[in-house]
C-alpha cells in the first residue's frame, strides 16, 4: 500500500526513517549536506527558529510503501518571503496590486539556508509524484504558489516539464578545489595582481595580532556559542532587522551537530572578537554566518573565505559554497555558479507573466555568469604573468 501524508511537524516522523531517505550516504560517512537531515531541521523547530510566529510552519510530506518511508519533502507554509534567498518579493507585490493574496504560500526548502541540495528525498522515481502532491496541497488550500528553492540541477531538469511548473536560474559564487595541496597552489593559479591582493589581505588581517582557530566537533565549547551569538546578533540586526535563528538553535547545533560544524574564530588573547560558522558536507564546506564585536581590516575575508579555502584543501573537500550574493567573492577565487529553483503559480495569467520574466532573467543570468567568469581572478596567458 502506497500512502502520502502531510505532517504538522518533523517530530511526527521517526528520525532514522527520515534520514534513510534524506541522507542515506551518511551510513558510510558524512551526508552530502547536513541541512535536510532530521537533526538540522528538528533543531530549527525545537529552538523556535521555525514554527508559530516565525512565518515558517513545517508541513513535511512523506510517501510510505507498506509502512516504510521511501520519499519525503521538507515543506513549509510561509507567511512572508524572508529567509529564502531566491527572491520573489516583486512577484508578491505585483500579485497583490492585482488584487490577489500571495501569502501564505508553500515552500520546499531548508529555512534560512541558501545551499543547493536535494529537495525530493529518497526514491528518485517518486520525485514527480511528490511534486504533484505538494501542488495539490497548495491548490486544495487555495494558496497562490509553491516554490522549490535551491534544488539540484538534476531535480530542476527532471521536474521542469511538470504542467504549470516554471524553472528559474539565478547564481551564487562558489570556490572549486582543482586538486590543490595547499593555499599557495591555489594562489599560483591566479593573476599576479590578485595573488598580491589576497596575500596583502591575509597579512593585514594577521597584523591585528589576533589568534585564529578552526574548531569542529568536541573542540567547540558552549562558551564559543555564547560569543558567536553576539556576533550573529550584530550581523543579523544590520542585515535583516531580526536574526532568523534563536539562541537556542546554537545550543541545539552544539548538542546534535557539532561534528557537522566548522567554527572559525578570532581571539584577542582569550576573548573572542569575531567568528564564521560553516557546515561540513561530504564534498562541500558551506559558509553560513559571520559576525564580530570589533572591526579589523580584512578579517571578514580571512575568516569567511581564506580560512574556508584552507580547511577545504586540508580536508580534501571539492568546493566551498560561501552563501548568497556578494560579487566581492569573485576577486577572491569564488566563481559564479548557476542556482536552480522551481515555481508553481496557481493563477494562469500570473504564471504566464512570470514565465516571460524568467526567460528574460535567465538570458541575463547566463550572460552575467559568462562575463564574470571571463573577468575572474584566474591566470590567463597575459603579460602580467
Amino acid at each position: 500500500m502506497t500512502e502520502i501524508t502531510l505532517h504538522q511537524s518533523l517530530t511526527e516522523i521517526d528520525a532514522a526513517a527520515w534520514d534513510a531517505v534524506a541522507a542515506p550516504e551518511q551510513a558510510t560517512g558524512r551526508p552530502l549536506d547536513p541541512f535536510t537531515t532530521h537533526r538540522f531541521l528538528s533543531a530549527l523547530e525545537a529552538s523556535g527558529s521555525t514554527g508559530t510566529g516565525t512565518g515558517w510552519t513545517a508541513h513535511p510530506l512523506v510517501l510510505r510503501e507498506a509502512g516504510r518511508v521511501v520519499a519525503a519533502v521538507p515543506m513549509y507554509a510561509k507567511g512572508h518571503s524572508q529567509g529564502e534567498y531566491i527572491f520573489d518579493h516583486g512577484w508578491a507585490q505585483a500579485y497583490e496590486r492585482a488584487g490577489g493574496r500571495y501569502y501564505p504560500k508553500l515552500q520546499v526548502a531548508v529555512p534560512f539556508t541558501p545551499a543547493t541540495g536535494r529537495r525530493f528525498l529518497g526514491d528518485a522515481a517518486q520525485r514527480e509524484v511528490m511534486l504533484t502532491a505538494a501542488i495539490s496541497v497548495a491548490a486544495r488550500n487555495r494558496l497562490s504558489s509553491l516554490h522549490v528553492t535551491f534544488c539540484t540541477a538534476e531535480e530542476a531538469e527532471a521536474l521542469a516539464g511538470v504542467e504549470g511548473v516554471l524553472h528559474r536560474v539565478t547564481q551564487q559564487f562558489h570556490w572549486e578545489n582543482n586538486g590543490y595541496t595547499c593555499f599557495d597552489d591555489f594562489l599560483a593559479q591566479l593573476s599576479s595582481r590578485k595573488r598580491k591582493m589576497i596575500r596583502k589581505e591575509r597579512e593585514t588581517a594577521r597584523a591585528a595580532g589576533l589568534t585564529i582557530r578552526a574548531l569542529t566537533g568536541d573542540a567547540i565549547e558552549p562558551a564559543h556559542w555564547d560569543a558567536f551569538w553576539q556576533f550573529y546578533q550584530d550581523t543579523g540586526a544590520r542585515k535583516w532587522g531580526t536574526p532568523y535563528l534563536t539562541r537556542k538553535a546554537f545550543s541545539q547545533f552544539h548538542d546534535t551537530m557539532r561534528d557537522d560544524i566548522l567554527l572559525v574564530m578570532a581571539f584577542d588573547g582569550a576573548r573572542p572578537v569575531a567568528g564564521a560558522l560553516n557546515f561540513i558536507g561530504r564534498e562541500t564546506l558551506f559558509g553560513r554566518y559571520w559576525g564580530c564585536i570589533e572591526d579589523h581590516p580584512c578579517l571578514h575575508f580571512e575568516l569567511c573565505y581564506y580560512q574556508a579555502i584552507d580547511w577545504a584543501i586540508a580536508n580534501g573537500l571539492a568546493r566551498v559554497e560561501a552563501g548568497a550574493q556578494g560579487e566581492h567573492k569573485l576577486a577572491r577565487g569564488y566563481l559564479p555558479t548557476p542556482v536552480h529553483s522551481l515555481h508553481w503559480l496557481a493563477d494562469a495569467g500570473f504564471r504566464d507573466a512570470v514565465a516571460r520574466y524568467l526567460r528574460e532573467e535567465r538570458a541575463a543570468v547566463d550572460e552575467e555568469i559568462e562575463v564574470l567568469t571571463q573577468y575572474g581572478p584566474f591566470r590567463r596567458v597575459r603579460s602580467e604573468d
